[in-house]
């Protein structure tokens, strides 16, 4: 029989829709006639055009205003890009690509949620989708934003005094002046509200900082670093603005890491380092006003965790519509819709998290315990997503090139930085138990 008759016979079979005339009549074709249709239906299969990935399920970009939708969409379109292409080129070669710091100044999106000082006013929830939208493509080159706009910009806002702000935040905007967070040491994790064993001591106009910090980001070409210090003779933690030029600061590319390479991370150390008065943030008295800036950027984490397992989901989505074993699509299996929808549930949970804490935000109701719940959650669910995308990538998952391989890797890094899962949950247990936990 021709291909045609059997197309023909075929189609007599399923316009009739009575279930057991349709059985008698497949039963009546041969093994060539069955094999043709077959052949038919794969060829079929084979045009599908899967759907466009739309990762957020619940449509929560929505709820940005028409400008700041814009925002959003004009900071995705500079990750894919200027980012993607060489993402895994730079993360190889553990260095910062530098040419993209004038490119991302021109987005004109650093110090959104700070009034006056040259910054374009934006709410927090603009500032977490566009956290969200850099992690997406690569969690270093978000590590980098987050610590010029968040923690060293907004040492200097929270903390400085006007002249401090009017001297240093307009060109830190501008990104004319790269900053940097010193407050991690060697030996002080977690522990730091106990006591820095990085040192101040006032002499004259000027102070002396002895002492070492580690996991400083962007320290390796900085312009500034906020160094934060103890006092010898108050014992009260002090803020500093150091320029990176001062004698007696060296800073130290850290070396040999798993992630976020990227990111240039240092180990600095303070040699008789002399600091003038006038660089001394004037409203930082004690690790309270540390911990403001820190309240602060910590809900951009819970946006940068979201942004990472987003990143993995869409890689892992549009794999296993290209993909193909047994002659079909790896989407097409049980198993494999079933790790996508595990992927999607997790990450629109995180998302509406991190969306509703950015709402407490703007209308100035976020607590640091619900900004430790978000931490919590969402690197750890982050942790889950990306584990399951490298699941679907099967084999080729350790393969740099396919890309999953390093948000794996750096899904480990916002795991335990600004605070372990274990500190935040302690922060968390105290506020719901009314019981410190804390040794």
């Amino acid at each position: 029989m021709s291909l045609f008759s059997s197309i023909r016979k075929f189609g007599k079979i399923i316009s009739n829709i009575d279930v057991s005339e349709t059985l008698e009549a497949l039963g009546k074709l041969d093994r060539t006639e069955l094999y043709q249709i077959m052949k038919i239906i794969k060829s079929k299969s084979e045009t599908y055009e899967p759907p466009k990935i739309e990762s957020d399920y619940y449509r929560l970009a929505r709820f940005l205003t028409p400008e700041e939708r814009e925002v959003q969409l004009k900071v995705r379109e500079f990750m894919n890009r200027e980012v993607k292409p060489i993402a895994n080129e730079y993360w190889n070669k553990a260095e910062f690509p530098m040419q993209l710091i004038p490119k991302m100044a021109e987005l004109n999106i650093v110090g959104l949620t700070y009034e006056g000082y040259d910054s374009p006013m934006g709410s927090y929830l603009l500032e977490g989708f566009i956290t969200m939208e850099m992690a997406r493509v690569d969690t270093s080159i978000s590590t980098f934003f987050g610590v010029q706009s968040g923690l060293a910009m907004g040492s200097i806002y929270f903390c400085g005094s006007e002249e401090q702000k009017r001297k240093w935040l307009p060109p830190m905007q501008k990104m004319e002046k790269i900053g940097a967070f010193g407050l991690t040491e060697p030996n002080v994790g977690s522990a730091v509200a106990g006591g820095l064993e990085t040192t101040c001591r006032r002499e004259g106009d000027k102070w002396i900082l002895n002492g070492q910090k580690k996991w400083i980001g962007n320290a390796t070409f900085a312009d500034l670093v906020i160094i934060w210090a103890q006092d010898v003779e108050d014992h009260q933690v002090k803020g500093f603005i150091v320029e990176t030029d001062t004698p007696g600061f060296k800073a130290e590319k850290q070396r040999n890491k798993m992630a976020l390479r990227i990111v240039q991370n240092a180990l600095i150390s303070l040699d008789n380092c002399e600091v003038s008065e006038e660089n001394r943030l004037q409203k930082c008295d004690s690790f309270k006003d540390t911990a403001k800036v820190l309240k602060a950027t910590r809900a951009g984490v819970a946006w940068q965790a979201v942004g990472c397992a987003r990143g993995a989901y869409e890689l892992a989505l549009e794999y296993s519509h290209n993909r193909k074993q047994f002659g079909k699509p790896i989407g097409s299996f049980q198993l494999v819709q079933d790790l996508l929808v595990e992927m999607l549930t997790d990450l629109t949970a995180i998302e509406t998290m991190a969306f509703q804490l950015s709402k407490l935000q703007d209308d100035g109701l976020m607590t640091d315990q619900q900004a430790s719940l978000a931490k919590v959650a969402c690197s750890r669910n982050t942790r889950e997503i990306v584990g399951k995308a490298r699941e679907i990538f099967g084999g080729n998952g350790i393969l740099l090139e396919h890309s999953i391989a390093r948000f794996v890797a750096d899904a480990e890094a916002i795991y335990t930085y600004e605070g372990t899962k274990e500190v935040n949950s302690l922060i968390v247990g105290r506020d719901i138990t009314g019981i410190s936990a804390f040794i």
